[in-house]
């Protein structure tokens, strides 16, 4: 596909993808390619309620357009959501955008593109729910690539440098001024992040198994999650031989993100904090079961998909009776393969000391 020749370089761009927490991540690349591509432009976002914390802050980010887009479903918030998404759609039109970018691909994100006004509005051939015809421009994004490399797809269409990627966070908080703000924070170093949750049921493996991972693991659990995830992170905690401790449903997003920073590696069903992990940088120990990790496992070097390779797997299922290629995972060769990965790196540094 040619590259879109725009007629005068865009004075304000607006991305929107409100969600998921995986996903933003994964667009953030593309938010670096955009900004390096034009450095005078100015950014929006539109994000939704609860996940703005990844992005606030961020300097290449203008202004963020937080959307209640959950209580948009609720037949009782009907009235407070008409009148929210007309103010939206016509803050929107006042801001005389020059190109809109949709990486949702969904009814509700298609309709806030075109609701914008702007001359150009680009997004995914594949785009569900009929979003594509809001569109100007498509991308064939395809099906079996990684939304990273997807994403970066819209990118190289408007004539941007993608082949040296980044994840720009907003900058980060400190993990000694949360310890020194709140005791919770107290993590004892060196320690390892645990990521037992997941949208998805089927995505999931067995608290039972997390714990007893977490008892013979060299250094001290953190248990990360949503509030939703309290319960398994403390199940897991129980499990442990007294070598984890939860701060499920007790971080902010800035402070997940601080709290990964510091890990030594990252355990993690296929998440959001997942991605985060791998984005930071953080060596991830990913267990997949019913996902394809070439499309949503963990981005960049340094990272190992852990799977039991049921012939059924990877299916896309969100309920199974059986969950087969997450129960016959055994805690035994999650361990083995940290701990081999972990002996090879410790001798790497020996050897790297000893050759200096």
């Amino acid at each position: 596909m040619d590259n879109l020749r725009l007629k005068n370089l865009p004075r304000k761009i607006l991305i929107v993808k409100p969600s998921s927490l995986g996903d933003v991540v994964h667009s953030l690349p593309f938010l670096n390619a955009m900004k390096t591509c034009f450095p005078g432009a100015e950014i929006h976002w539109v994000i939704a309620k609860g996940l703005e914390g990844l992005l606030d802050g961020n300097p290449m980010i203008e202004r963020l357009w937080i959307i209640h887009k959950d209580s948009w479903k609720k037949i009782n918030n009907a009235k407070d959501t008409v009148t929210e998404i007309k103010n939206l759609f016509k803050d929107l039109k006042k801001e005389q955008f020059d190109l809109v970018i949709d990486l949702q691909g969904l009814f509700r994100s298609g309709v806030i593109t075109k609701a914008s006004g702007a001359p150009v509005r680009i997004g995914f051939k594949e785009a569900r729910e009929g979003s594509r015809f809001f569109y100007t421009h498509k991308v064939a994004g395809g099906k079996d690539v990684h939304a990273v490399d997807r994403y970066l797809k819209i990118a190289r269409f408007l004539g941007c440098d993608v082949s040296d990627f980044y994840f720009p966070f907003a900058p980060a908080l400190s993990l000694s001024s949360l310890s020194t703000q709140n005791s919770k924070f107290n993590i004892r170093e060196p320690y390892d992040v645990i990521v037992p949750g997941a949208r998805w049921k089927t995505k999931r493996w067995p608290p039972g198994k997390f714990g007893e991972l977490a008892s013979r693991l060299p250094v001290q659990s953190v248990i990360v999650g949503s509030k939703s995830d309290k319960d398994v992170a403390d199940e897991i905690v129980s499990l442990s031989n007294g070598k984890a401790v939860s701060l499920a449903g007790k971080t902010s997003l800035k402070e997940l993100i601080a709290v990964m920073r510091k890990a030594k590696f990252v355990v993690s069903n296929d998440s959001g904090p997942m991605h985060i992990a791998a984005a930071l940088g953080i060596p991830v120990y990913a267990i997949f079961g019913p996902t394809d990790p070439r499309r949503t496992g963990p981005y960049g070097e340094g990272h190992t998909i852990i799977r039991a390779e049921m012939p059924c797997a990877p299916c896309l299922k969100k309920k199974c009776d059986d969950m087969r290629c997450m129960n016959g995972l055994s805690a035994e060769r999650v361990y083995e393969i940290i701990r081999i990965n972990l002996s090879s790196s410790l001798r790497g540094q020996w050897l790297s000391s000893r050759s200096s």
